[in-house]
């Protein structure tokens, strides 16, 4: 590198600059469906609401995951409005953290050189550059079991006694963690500290941590909303933990199905290029396992071991369930970030031309991240509801019935920013003994928390024939409805043709009368200019 690429000030423009570069992404794309839209929405729904205590989908209590992602993209929202960047702020600024964590923890372990390395590594990876900008729980909880993890083992590292501090902020980043995304926050640092400790034969200082304070931490940051939501909602706890944890890590009927080999190329695509370096200090130092002389414990071996302990440990955990999804293997980035910079060190440290070689990578690397980001609208648009959300938001007026038959767009209620619940019209009976792992599962499992709600919402067919005579109402249908929708449909006047939906109205004439305003427009159409695009 050059110098003044090699040895920022502090090391922090290593992380100031793909942290800002994050943030400007961010901005670049809309919601993604299903599961930006769903989880956007279900915070948007929570700030609309003032209801802080339960995620809701389409205003049904969705217990999928704990709030915190929730409390914190809400939050977001409040301050900034809602939109799609809002929702993204809290992600960016938790991989930001993730990021900054590599950059401190190769300085306290290792060196600076080695920290500033690692820390562009990360910064110019997809993980961290389409990661990091993704509105789910995935960065987050990453985020937390990463920095639960380094806090852990700065109290660890040096020393007969643990660093109660240091010790302390672990217990207190598990707790985020389990409100993040439930038992992982706890499981996988525990898993990853209890197997580097007994490796490194350190479990007798696991006796001296400060196990009452810091447990005392723990459920004080924790244990409140479960108690609360738990005593609002009786079930919630088999459910959380007992359906949507321990079933979906065991069982076989859940969606996204894939190989073993799975994470090993999710590894080496979230972490491209920089994986194959990681790869090399791998072989290295397998091989340096045949030789009769022993390795000399310096600092750089012993990171080694913590980073290869944690991302074996922590790809064997979600190897085992037959369900992955590659967001879930994003805790494992910072080892791989260190082993990487490990690796180019041993490979291409001595190389005249390296410096120069590796800002080439960096950029090169974060350019792919920056591309398909400014692509996304393009590659996303037949799945998106964005039009047809912005004609229903400049048309309807806030209490207006919104019905949906087809299918659930998870991107328009967040667009439009609907202020009532979509009412979703399906044969429910049957596709309780018929629905997989799906959004119509997701929704009458929520309304079983709420009955009264899901009556209103979740509604039959014979409905519609009701609604069309409603003042007021509104349908939203897709462009192509199949053969058995076209009877439900019947009497409905077109409006708008978007790409992927379509929207009707009720044949009733407005309740207000020829000369008053026909709707009030919903909070949606204004975020827009009240502009209304064409499909």
């Amino acid at each position: 590198m050059t110098d003044s690429f090699a040895k920022p000030p502090r090391g922090w423009p290593a992380v100031i600059a793909p942290a800002l570069a994050l943030l400007l992404l961010a901005a670049l794309r809309p919601l993604a469906v299903p599961d930006e839209g769903r989880y956007a929405d279900i915070s948007r729904w929570m700030l609309v609401s003032g209801d802080w205590l339960t995620p809701r989908l389409d205003g049904l209590p969705f217990f999928h995951k704990p709030p915190l992602t929730h409390w914190l993209q809400a939050a977001s929202m409040a301050v900034l409005g809602v939109t799609p960047w809002a929702a993204r702020v809290p992600g960016v600024l938790l991989a930001t953290l993730m990021l900054a964590g590599v950059s401190l923890a190769g300085r306290r372990l290792a060196d600076a050189a080695l920290a500033r390395r690692a820390t562009w590594m990360l910064g110019a990876s997809g993980g961290f550059l389409i990661g990091g900008q993704y509105v789910n729980h995935d960065i987050g909880v990453a985020a937390w079991i990463a920095s639960a993890i380094w806090c852990f083992v700065f109290a660890l590292w040096d020393g007969e006694r643990p660093h109660a501090g240091w010790a302390r902020a672990g217990f207190a980043a598990c707790a985020l963690g389990l409100l993040t995304k439930g038992l992982i926050g706890v499981a996988l640092p525990g898993l990853v500290i209890g197997a580097w400790v007994l490796a490194t034969r350190q479990w007798r200082k696991l006796l001296h941590l400060p196990w009452l304070s810091g447990l005392a931490l723990f459920a004080l940051i924790a244990l409140p909303w479960f108690w609360r939501a738990g005593e609002r909602y009786p079930g919630l706890w088999s459910y959380l933990f007992g359906v949507q944890q321990f079933t979906r890590y065991t069982g076989s009927g859940f969606n996204n199905e894939q190989p073993w080999w799975f994470y090993g190329a999710a590894c080496a695509l979230l972490m491209f290029p920089w994986a194959f370096f990681a790869a090399g200090d791998g072989v290295a130092r397998l091989r340096a396992l045949g030789t009769r002389q022993p390795p000399a414990d310096s600092p750089h071996r012993r990171l080694a071991v913590l980073c290869w302990i944690w991302l074996a440990a922590i790809v064997l955990f979600f190897s085992l369930p037959r369900s992955k999804l590659i967001g879930y293997i994003l805790p494992v980035l910072p080892p791989l970030a260190l082993l990487a910079a490990l690796g180019w060190q041993r490979a291409l440290g001595q190389r005249r031309w390296a410096d120069r070689a590796f800002v080439a990578l960096v950029l090169g690397a974060a350019t792919l991240p920056a591309v398909l980001t400014v692509m996304a609208p393009r590659i996303e648009a037949g799945k998106l509801s964005d039009d047809v959300a912005l004609a229903l938001a400049c048309r309807a007026a806030p209490g207006d019935a919104v019905y949906v038959i087809g299918g659930y767009p998870m991107d328009l209620a967040f667009v439009a920013q609907t202020q009532t619940p979509l009412r979703v019209v399906r044969d429910w009976p049957r596709e309780r003994t018929e629905a997989g792992d799906n959004w119509r599962r997701e929704l009458f499992e929520a309304g079983d928390f709420d009955p009264a709600a899901a009556a209103r919402i979740l509604l039959e067919p014979p409905a519609l024939a009701r609604a069309v005579n409603q003042p007021g109402a509104w349908l939203l249908a897709p462009r192509t409805p199949d053969a058995a929708l076209r009877p439900l449909m019947e009497g409905w006047q077109p409006v708008f043709a978007g790409h992927a939906w379509s929207l009707y109205r009720s044949a009733a004439p407005s309740a207000k009368g020829p000369e008053a305003p026909q709707h009030e427009g919903l909070p949606g159409c204004h975020a827009h200019g009240g502009k209304q695009r064409q499909p």
